[in-house]
């Protein structure tokens, strides 16, 4: 594990909005940052990027937190914080978070308010403490990555809120379309250790993140870090079922017992190699981590990291952890 990192108050923070400059959506955000920092006698740089860009300008954000010993903020939804803390994690720069997504899972499990001002002024007063960080392949996660039904799920989610707009009705009903249509079912190869499974399944989901799972209704065990220090990561795999099943099962989702389920298999695990079946010629598989989707090479490595990501967060003891 290296070192926490020192942070220098005097030396500006930097911010990564993932949005045009001169929106109006981004000089609201602009203005919301700048303002706390005034209040405090803070400095901050913000820097503005289009998705295209994004990578490219949270690197050079936080190579210039490295350099200057202060932390980079990613301010955005799931997309914006796991492209953020790729480059934070890679360079061992400590990171902020002011969430801006639906459903703000990684901030909620970390006491970081969904309000942009409260969140900035705690990310003030907070000091880098280690937070648990997976990965599948080359890609970092911090709340899940999957493959099968759900990364189609992320999709098609997308396209009924460039329709309907962004809220949390408008996710849950493009999930349920999704869902009432799922029939494609995955062949998958599971390496743990000495042991190999041979199973066919309709989604492999992977979460890093318990308060997302137990909102389902997927209880950890006890050894899954809450916060921080490598644990486990916990999959989840959905076996090929029929409409009315799915139908029972999304009201078991809805009520927060989806764990108890015939049709749902868990289980927690530090490492597991994924070998999809391919059709032939094709040689990659959709994979989502954290609301994005790419393709990606089989076979799939999921793994617990040993190095962590230092978070601007509340002590345990404050948020009740």
């Amino acid at each position: 594990m290296v070192d926490c990192p020192d942070l220098d108050p005097a030396s500006p923070l930097q911010f990564v909005i993932n949005a045009a400059a001169g929106s109006s959506d981004a000089e609201t955000k602009r203005e919301i940052i700048e303002t706390a920092l005034r209040l405090a006698g803070r400095r901050g740089d913000v820097l503005f990027s289009g998705p295209d860009e994004l990578a490219q300008v949270a690197l050079r954000a936080a190579t210039q937190a490295k350099a200057t010993r202060t932390a980079v903020v990613a301010v955005g939804g799931d997309g914006t914080i796991n492209t953020v803390a790729q480059t934070a994690h890679a360079l061992g720069c400590a990171m902020g978070v002011v969430p801006q997504g639906t459903f703000n899972y990684f901030a909620r499990t970390h006491g970081i308010p969904a309000d942009p001002a409260e969140a900035v002024r705690l990310l003030l007063d907070c000091t880098p403490l280690p937070v648990q960080v997976a990965a599948v392949n080359d890609r970092v996660f911090l709340v899940n990555a999957s493959l099968g039904l759900y990364p189609k799920l992320l999709e098609e989610r997308e396209a009924y809120k460039a329709r309907f707009g962004r809220s949390r009705w408008v996710a849950f009903w493009a999930a349920s379309a999704t869902l009432l249509r799922a029939q494609r079912k995955l062949r998958l190869s599971i390496e743990q250790g000495a042991v190999t499974r041979e199973l066919r399944t309709l989604t492999l989901f992977v979460g890093n993140n318990r308060l997302q799972l137990e909102q389902v209704g997927v209880h950890p065990e006890n050894n899954l870090p809450k916060v921080s220090t490598v644990g486990h990561i916990t999959a989840v795999m959905l076996r090929p079922i029929g409409t009315l099943a799915m139908i029972k099962l999304m009201l078991r989702g809805a009520l927060g017992t989806l764990g108890d389920a015939q049709s749902i298999e868990h289980f927690e695990f530090e490492r597991m190699l994924v070998r999809p079946t391919l059709a032939p010629g094709r040689r990659g598989v959709k994979v989502a981590f954290d609301g994005e989707v790419a393709r990606m090479r089989a076979p799939l490595n999921f793994r617990v990291l040993a190095k962590p990501l230092y978070l601007l967060k509340p002590r345990p003891e404050v948020t009740g952890e």
